[in-house]
């Protein structure tokens, strides 16, 4: 290991995976290690032996639950705004290439005890039964604004300048009442608490707007897809693509252990009694336990059943959001469903998630309303998670760490996340307008 790095990623959870990808692409050598044997660190997906080693020890699975290898069961589930940031960085490298996607069926929302389908434009508002008459209108003209809405083209504003307006005062200018407020908050903008109606409305009307272009991108029932064979395959895609511009993988590397020369900049990694020199590490919390805070606990259910969730259409695949006005609670709770359809499960068979952030120390009690919708399940996991994020000065140290998946079920803000370090690692943003695939192929034509 007497090579001298640009970069060491440590972990290879999807965060280090696609910022190894784009570093790699960016011509920097980068080295990628982790202690596990495995791709997916935190985010990996489980078959269905290892699914019950994690939770109930030496036990075997029933057989009338299927094969193992018919399941991948995502750690941290999470869809894909089909218009969103992760499907440009996607793009953008061309690890598409490497995996395949399927639309997911339905969006919904919880309201007033309801499951209720999530309208994103002003027909669909017109129709929702979430509304009384009088108010599918003044929706639907909101709707209107929002798709109208251009921000380089003032004479679609309105006169409203959104950067100082605050959300509750442009939703306050259409008379909408708390009901909509609720669902368009979090199911559309999919913001995860109420702090953004007093911040600047621009942020929530391009969330809007990104929900509406993703419903509209695949035509399907929701505004995310999902791949074929679980979120297992995106880390994966995101090494062979380091891979491919020259990164090295190494799995299986006990103890990584941070060096730190005497200014306290880092200066390599060990292990097994070999250094790897380099100028900057990218790591996940549990790399740096020193450079890190705990700022909470993800509570998650894991259900195996045998039909969809009850009152969502029949749908196989599914996200359900339940704001938190609706249960009393400081934040949001999230139902994710896949199914056999995705190649996750086997033939009949469906897999449903219930997330939160932990606000009790009592998981099954707190998440029982996201449990309730679900209907009769042939197996029940409970997982608990601690959540860090750093406290390092980045610029001081070179040490860039990711901060821990939240309990959403959707991936903007793990992509922010990622595009944030990418910035901070190489005082640049990701420029999503170029396809990398094609000038790859271009360049090996040459």
């Amino acid at each position: 290991m007497d090579v001298e790095y640009d970069v060491i990623v440590l972990g290879t959870g999807l965060k280090e995976c696609i910022l190894s990808g784009l570093l790699s692409v960016d011509r920097l050598k980068v080295l990628h290690m982790d202690r596990n044997d495995y791709y997916g660190g935190d985010s990996t997906s489980l078959n269905l032996n290892q699914l019950w080693k994690r939770f109930k020890g030496e036990e075997t699975p029933p057989a009338h639950i299927g094969a193992s290898r018919d399941y991948n069961v995502d750690m941290v589930p999470k869809f894909m705004m089909a218009n969103g940031t992760l499907v440009r960085v996607l793009i953008h490298t061309g690890v598409t290439k490497y995996m395949s996607f399927k639309a997911v069926d339905g969006s919904y929302v919880f309201n007033k005890g309801k499951i209720h389908k999530v309208p994103s434009t002003d027909m669909e508002a017109l129709k929702s039964p979430l509304m009384g008459l009088f108010e599918k209108r003044r929706a639907g003209k909101f709707f209107l604004y929002v798709q109208d809405y251009k921000e380089n083209d003032p004479s679609t504003h309105k006169g409203y300048n959104l950067t100082k307006l605050t959300t509750k005062e442009l939703i306050s200018k259409y008379g909408l009442d708390d009901n909509t407020i609720d669902f368009i908050g979090h199911a559309v903008a999919l913001h995860r608490d109420d702090s953004y109606l007093t911040e600047p409305a621009i942020d929530t009307v391009k969330r809007m707007k990104l929900y509406a272009e993703s419903v509209a991108r695949f035509q399907g029932g929701s505004p995310y897809i999902y791949p074929l064979y679980g979120l297992g395959e995106l880390p994966q895609g995101f090494a062979r693509l380091s891979a491919v511009y020259g990164g090295t993988y190494m799995l299986s590397k006990p103890e990584c252990k941070v060096e730190f020369d005497d200014e306290g900049k880092v200066c390599g990694v060990t292990s097994e009694g070999e250094t790897a020199k380099c100028k900057k590490v990218v790591c996940d919390p549990s790399y740096l336990p020193d450079k890190v805070k705990k700022i909470g606990k993800v509570f998650r259910a894991i259900a195996i059943m045998s039909h969809p969730i009850p009152n969502t259409a029949e749908s196989h695949s599914v996200q359900i959001i339940l704001p938190q006005k609706q249960l009393g609670r400081r934040s949001d709770m999230y139902v994710f469903c896949c199914s056999y359809s995705h190649n996750v499960a086997s033939k009949g068979k469906f897999i449903a998630f219930v997330s939160a952030q932990a606000e009790t120390d009592n998981p099954e009690k707190e998440l029982k309303p996201g449990i309730d919708l679900l209907g009769k399940v042939d197996e029940l996991f409970i997982d608990i998670y601690d959540r860090y994020e750093p406290t390092n000065d980045s610029s001081a140290d070179n040490c860039f760490i990711s901060t821990s998946y939240d309990a959403t079920t959707h991936f903007e803000s793990t992509v922010m996340d990622v595009l944030s370090l990418y910035t901070k690692i190489t005082g640049k943003t990701v420029d999503l307008s170029v396809d990398l695939s094609a000038a790859s192929a271009a360049e090996d034509d040459m």
